[in-house]
């Protein structure tokens, strides 16, 4: 029945015929799941975007607000504790499967040319990833969110010369207070996911382009 509906949209929207070629790519015929692990990591991303808008439909990044909203989710709205969880654990997985993905594409040396560039851009995603974590952890604004994010970005405050003035970037202003809240929230939201999708893109077309490496 998913296929009838699928065809139907198709022969009316044509999404599918369009981006066949896309779609469509050659494969080692020796292929392992260790291939899968990029994959994986794009499933658990596209969880992330999911859930991350259904709950920010109740989340409210306000100093006062935040923690109170985040017992709403959890408590009060119907499944709210389901799409939490899923969120945050799909968040581990996220990094996790592209630590995965990064390490098998070390050992079979893919990284070698012509896919330098491809590597620089799953390391980058790799980043932001780390970074998309660690602005989301602020959000639920409990204690152990606040002092972890206090002693995170005391880091940046170390740098020679530039520290202070880093500092001030990250958190809004000298403290850890409700513009650092908003500024995560903003990073986590719109800054991060866009950046993340924009690299992955890059990474699919030179995948794309290239094919899959066949070293082993």
């Amino acid at each position: 029945m998913i296929s009838r509906v699928i065809e139907w949209m198709d022969e009316r929207f044509g999404i599918v015929s369009i981006h066949r070629r896309i779609l469509r790519r050659p494969m080692p015929e020796d292929i392992s799941y260790g291939y899968c692990l990029g994959g994986m990591a794009f499933t658990f991303f596209l969880i992330l975007a999911v859930t991350g808008m259904m709950l920010s439909l109740y989340y409210v990044p306000s100093e006062t607000e935040a923690y109170r909203s985040v017992q709403k989710i959890t408590e009060e709205v119907p499944l709210g504790w389901l799409v939490r969880s899923m969120h945050k654990w799909s968040a581990s997985l996220f990094i996790i499967f592209i630590l995965l993905h990064t390490l098998r594409v070390f050992i079979a040396k893919a990284y070698r040319k012509p896919r330098e560039l491809n590597w620089m851009v799953g390391v980058f995603v790799l980043v932001l990833a780390m970074g998309s974590g660690f602005t989301g952890y602020l959000l639920p604004w409990d204690q152990r969110a606040y002092w972890a994010t206090e002693v995170g970005t005391s880091m940046a405050g170390t740098v020679p010369f530039i520290g202070e003035y880093l500092l001030h970037l990250v958190r809004g202003g000298p403290e850890v207070n409700g513009n650092t809240l908003v500024r995560f929230y903003s990073l986590h939201m719109l800054y991060i996911p866009l950046s993340i999708s924009a690299g992955l893109w890059m990474h699919f077309h030179m995948v794309r382009r290239q094919g899959v490496s066949k070293r082993l």
